[in-house]
């Protein structure tokens, strides 16, 4: 039953996350994008790719407070429609605004800290999308795992960006930060679970049975 609920609202889920991007082809169709459309549409397309970013790793502490799998069904998925916002988010910069000038695009890296670390967390997404696909995850094992920490390390890196990025209101991305900093420490505290087991929560210690993430 669970496994058949799965994979009915797989497309639904598919379908909301293809929601954002719509929302701005619109907008941009009903010029409505304001006075700077370039700026709210990189900006928008890199604060989607982080925040269903947080949202892939939201399944994991999910997994554990229901104590059912289901969540893990729509990881992949979610990770997935992260990386193709933050390549947009990243092609739109590189094409609509420096329109491929490459050494501009390189001073820009070297000069301007949050392209800095925005260019490093998204170096080090691509592999994550990449090796996403079960066959990949086959091939690697317990490299695997090891592997895709990586994305705790981008997170930080995002919401760096993002901070750099806005130079006035810098309320979204608290938001951001708060519920990032929320979902490392709780990866913190399942590190802990499992290094004591005798003193974490019994539902904690036998998540560790599944995947970690």
């Amino acid at each position: 039953m669970q496994v058949r609920v799965v994979t009915v609202s797989k497309p639904l889920v598919f379908f909301l996350c293809l929601l954002p991007i719509l929302a701005l082809v619109w907008r941009w169709y009903q010029h409505q994008l304001g006075a700077n459309p370039l700026e709210l549409i990189i900006r928008s397309l890199g604060e989607w790719g982080l925040l269903l970013l947080l949202i892939t790793l939201t399944m994991t502490p999910l997994r554990d407070a229901l104590g059912k799998s289901w969540p893990i069904q729509y990881r992949r998925m979610l990770g997935l429609f992260s990386f193709f916002y933050v390549c947009l988010h990243l092609t739109t910069y590189l094409w609509v605004d420096q329109f491929f000038d490459w050494d501009e695009i390189g001073h820009d890296i070297l000069k301007r800290p949050f392209i800095t670390v925005g260019m490093l967390a998204f170096i080090l997404l691509v592999p994550l999308a990449v090796t996403s696909t079960r066959r990949m995850q086959r091939w690697l094992g317990k490299n695997w795992l090891r592997l895709h920490k990586l994305v705790y390390g981008i997170v930080v890196l995002a919401v760096l960006h993002f901070f750099w990025l806005v130079k006035a209101d810098i309320t979204r991305p608290l938001y951001l930060a708060i519920a990032a900093g929320t979902l490392l420490l709780y990866r913190l505290y399942r590190h802990w679970a499992k290094a004591s087991p005798h003193t974490a929560p019994r539902r904690v210690v036998e998540s560790f049975a599944d995947r970690p993430r």
